[in-house]
């Protein structure tokens, strides 16, 4: 299995397009070592010519410009992208949809009702599709049972029902349901390895920890080092626990979580552009080091 990092970065990329903070300044004025990300996004396949999305970011154009073969190449109009899963309705992971709208034929789609429900009142992109190709969606339960995507016979995904934050304009907004995000197991069924994705993760559940255990590789979101990392810099007066993510530094957080993990390669994504990790030297990315933990970066390769 192929997996492809489009996008690493949470909402807004690095630099963000009216941020200041010491990253965003730093990397406009070339004087930190870092690198830019754009919103997180990866693409996974089997047989590397049928790639299945994993959310579709506002930066989707760049990212396809960027990985070439999501590229069109058979014929006149079309693209290496067979279907879309999202996670959640958030805009970071949504928007892009509307990029894709000239698509040649309706886009499947693959997410859970409560999604469905965002992208068709609070946030209604599935309706303006429509008035273009339209999607096909396809509705992904959360009883933890795989499921297949044609064109990616040799995959299975299952979607992991996680506990973070609906989107402001959810209808289920500080009154989640069960899929208002989802993480999810890709398995190989030729190797048996497989992957776990959560770019955005509040709460680690006991049945979240099983599957991370269990995975070969673990993308998961890393949006910030502590959870008042944006309140501490002046952005806002939120913490990272109530929009949603669980913060890496605290005690019983990402990095514990994952240090205590034998199995897995572990991967830090949807990378907050506040966050001190971003700067290679740093001693925060130090102690990630330290812990055999990565960051991930646009243009990632992982092969399992």
């Amino acid at each position: 299995m192929h997996i492809r990092v489009l996008g690493s970065g949470a909402g807004g990329g690095f630099p963000q397009w009216n941020c200041n903070c010491e990253n965003c300044k730093g990397l406009r004025q070339h004087n930190i070592k870092s690198s830019a990300r754009t919103q997180s996004s990866i693409t996974v396949s089997s047989n590397g010519e049928d790639w299945i999305l994993f959310n579709a970011s506002p930066d989707i154009r760049a990212q396809i410009e960027s990985f070439p073969p999501l590229q069109p190449a058979r014929k006149v109009r079309d693209t290496g992208i067979a279907s879309i899963i999202i996670c959640d309705g958030q805009i970071d992971h949504t928007t892009g949809l509307l990029i894709l709208r000239e698509h040649d034929k309706p886009w499947d789609i693959y997410c859970t009702k409560s999604v469905h429900e965002d992208m068709t009142t609070g946030f209604p992109i599935f309706n303006i599709l429509g008035h273009f190709r339209g999607v096909n969606w396809h509705e992904v339960k959360t009883d933890l049972k795989p499921f297949e995507i044609p064109k990616a016979d040799d995959l299975e995904f299952t979607a992991v029902p996680l506990k973070s934050e609906a989107p402001p304009y959810s209808p289920h907004r500080h009154n989640t349901v069960p899929g208002d995000n989802v993480g999810y197991r890709v398995l190989d069924k030729k190797t048996g390895k497989n992957l776990f994705y959560a770019p955005g993760l509040g709460v680690i559940e006991d049945h979240v920890y099983d599957f991370m255990k269990n995975a070969d590789v673990i993308l998961v979101d890393g949006t910030v080092w502590t959870n008042d990392e944006m309140s501490r810099f002046g952005i806002n007066d939120k913490l990272a626990s109530e929009m949603g993510h669980l913060d890496q530094s605290s005690k019983g957080g990402i990095i514990d979580t994952l240090t205590s993990l034998e199995k897995p390669r572990k991967i830090l994504i949807h990378i907050n552009n506040t966050n001190p990790i971003l700067r290679e030297d740093s001693p925060e990315r130090q102690v990630l080091n330290s812990h055999g933990i990565e960051v991930s970066y646009d243009g990632m390769d992982i092969i399992i």
